[in-house]
């Protein structure tokens, strides 16, 4: 088993830490996001699950659709769809990847 502690694990803002990766499996990533900063629009090969664990973002899908979200808060995103998280306070979220790597990724073959 592992355990991380996200309020407080040491993670740098612009510096994503990977906290556990399986291939086939998932990756999750701990991430921190200062007020005002933003994941620009983008999309990713998996399914994606984004939880705040610290703070607050908005999450805007790629029809400008936007929701608020707090400590608790979860996103779930479906391979390929585009979307954007703009934090709102100083953030600390989790994101999930799965099946890590996604179909179509780069790191992957075929």
């Amino acid at each position: 088993m592992q355990t991380f502690d996200l309020h407080s694990h040491p993670v740098e803002p612009h510096l994503p830490e990977v906290l556990q990766s399986d291939h086939g499996e998932g990756r999750a990533i701990a991430l921190h996001l200062p007020a005002g900063d933003r994941l620009q629009e983008h999309e990713v090969h998996e399914r994606a699950y984004l939880v705040v664990a610290g703070g607050e973002v908005d999450v805007a899908d790629a029809g400008g659709a936007t929701t608020r979200l707090g400590p608790g808060g979860l996103a779930i995103f479906a391979p390929g769809e585009r979307h954007e998280v703009r934090a709102v306070e100083d953030a600390r979220l989790l994101l999930v990847l799965a099946p890590w790597p996604g179909k179509g990724h780069p790191g992957t073959r075929g």
